[in-house]
């Protein structure tokens, strides 16, 4: 999708879809909603007045209304797209009603578009970007390998700012936000593809195509190097398939970076998660091949750093391998050496992302890390707490963890922080072993992550169970279903605090 940047003439501008965003700025209660147009352009509010009072539209949040031909503008269509009330719209609703206008273009097979920014003193700072955002994310549908698929992509979208707008700095906001969900995007391919055409050294080799176009650092390493580094946790995940693993390095370091924090981003990439001997129920496996969401949100997150080039140094580790039962698997009762020296019983094959993890989040401390982040779709018990609205956070260090609630607050993107209170390490304690890789059926996902918090040690460390928000099961009037890219842009903010 081509963008650009305009100022003013909304009216004058030839366009086959002129998008418009509306409030309500009624303050009573039950009263009759107050449709307000966001733009200055009295030729806009003009067209749309004879539509306002009839009652079929209200600017509830994504609803929309679309005018043929409408009186005055130079635009074949006008589309109002609902932020809902005045007082409580945030960027996040610009965001989602950017990508509502472009699912509805898209389904009539519109391509080219305009949309006004919103004039508002809540959105002066960041509306270009949401918009870039919202735009973007929404045409990535998930049917690539459809005989019948129809491109249906939009091709330019122009954003149009009121008259005196700062361009320059409207320019920059636009180009973050482009990068953005553009990277997240790429996550989402990666995610989509399925475990026969996306293995372990596929993924290692897109990764290193990604970091050839864009100017990183790229090692991707195989089980040589596992049992070099004496990754047992990692190695015994990946020694019941015949696709062999990748350990897969991805390193920015910026020029003129000023000594100070290296950030280690570690991603689980199981591309097709079986659950081992501990077999996996057969309804809805298929989905198993998004259990290296993690792993590509990092990917995806590195695209974006690398174009958006913060001054601190960052180094992605992502952990690929497959699930697999076999005669050459482990089996339950096993008892592992992680990379760090700790042994590790094996309770349930199916624990195996936090096994991946554990390793990755070793070696991200022995190349330097100072601060780390990991993200997995790790368990099904988040899903279980939280629903699909809320991913899972998890910290051992509140500045830590405050930076990343501040990105996730600019971003739109929802976690909640679950507690890592000393006393759910009793439920990983082993009899045989330091600890084991389950803690029983209670608090499941914060059993998984004070297994991490063991590995993580003193490093301020974050931990991102992304189980319940990496797949969208229905599609929603802003995004299609599949892949969501989830983590990815909270993670770039986050990494961007440590360089302001």
């Amino acid at each position: 999708m081509r963008t650009v940047l305009q100022c003013g003439n909304a009216a004058g501008t030839e366009t086959e879809l002129l998008i418009v965003f509306t409030t309500d700025t009624t303050t009573e209660k039950d009263a009759k909603p107050e449709v307000t147009l966001l733009t200055e352009e009295p030729s806009l509010r003009q067209a749309a007045a004879p539509f306002l009072n009839t009652g079929e539209f209200s600017s509830n949040p994504n609803e929309t209304l679309l005018l043929h031909a409408p009186q005055g503008l130079q635009a074949r269509r006008l589309l109002l797209v609902g932020l809902g009330k005045a007082s409580k719209t945030t960027l996040n609703h610009v965001r989602r009603a950017a990508g509502t206008a472009v699912r509805f273009a898209k389904a009539r097979r519109l391509r080219n578009l305009c949309m006004v920014a919103p004039v508002s003193a809540a959105f002066q700072e960041g509306a270009e970007r949401a918009i870039a955002e919202g735009a973007i994310l929404a045409d990535f549908d998930p049917d690539t390998y459809r005989s019948d698929r129809k491109d249906l992509s939009i091709e330019s979208l122009t954003v149009i700012l009121a008259e005196g707008a700062e361009q320059h700095a409207a320019e920059e906001r636009l180009r973050h936000g482009v990068v953005l969900a553009e990277s997240q995007n790429f996550t989402r391919s990666l995610v989509n593809e399925p475990g026969n055409r996306l293995t372990p050294t596929v993924l290692g080799r897109k990764a290193a195509e990604m970091a050839s176009e864009c100017g990183l650092k790229c090692e991707v390493y195989g089980a040589e190097k596992l049992h070099e580094l004496k990754m047992g946790a990692f190695w015994s995940v990946a020694q019941g398939s015949d696709e062999p693993p990748a350990l897969i390095v991805l390193t920015y370091e910026p020029e003129g970076a000023q000594p100070g924090p290296v950030l280690g981003l570690v991603g689980k990439g199981i591309t097709f998660d079986t659950g081992g001997i501990s077999l996996k129920p057969a309804d809805n496996m298929e989905k198993m091949k998004y259990d290296m969401a993690g792993g590509a949100a990092m990917i995806g997150a590195m695209r974006a750093i690398a174009q958006l080039k913060p001054k601190v140094k960052v180094v992605a580790i992502v952990c690929a391998t497959e699930n697999m039962p076999s005669g050459k698997a482990q089996k339950p009762g096993d008892v592992q050496i992680a990379m760090s020296g700790k042994s590790i019983e094996i309770i349930n094959t199916d624990a195996e992302g936090r096994l991946v993890l554990a390793d990755g989040l070793a070696y991200a401390k022995q190349l330097g890390a100072t601060h780390l982040i990991d993200a997995a779709t790790l368990t099904g018990a988040v899903a279980v707490a939280l629903g699909q609205i809320n991913a899972g956070a998890f910290s051992n260090d509140e500045e830590t963890y405050q930076r990343f609630s501040n990105a996730a607050n600019r971003t739109g993107e929802k976690f909640w922080r679950l507690p890592l209170d000393e006393e759910y390490r009793d439920l990983i304690r082993s009899d045989i072993a330091d600890i084991k890789n389950t803690g029983g059926r209670y608090g499941g996902a914060i059993t998984a992550a004070m297994f991490l918090k063991e590995f993580a040690e003193d490093t301020p460390w974050i931990h991102l169970d992304i189980a319940s928000m990496a797949w969208l099961e229905e599609a929603k009037p802003w995004t299609a279903k599949g892949p969501t890219g989830v983590g990815v842009r909270s993670i770039v903010e986050w990494v961007r605090s440590y360089a302001r």
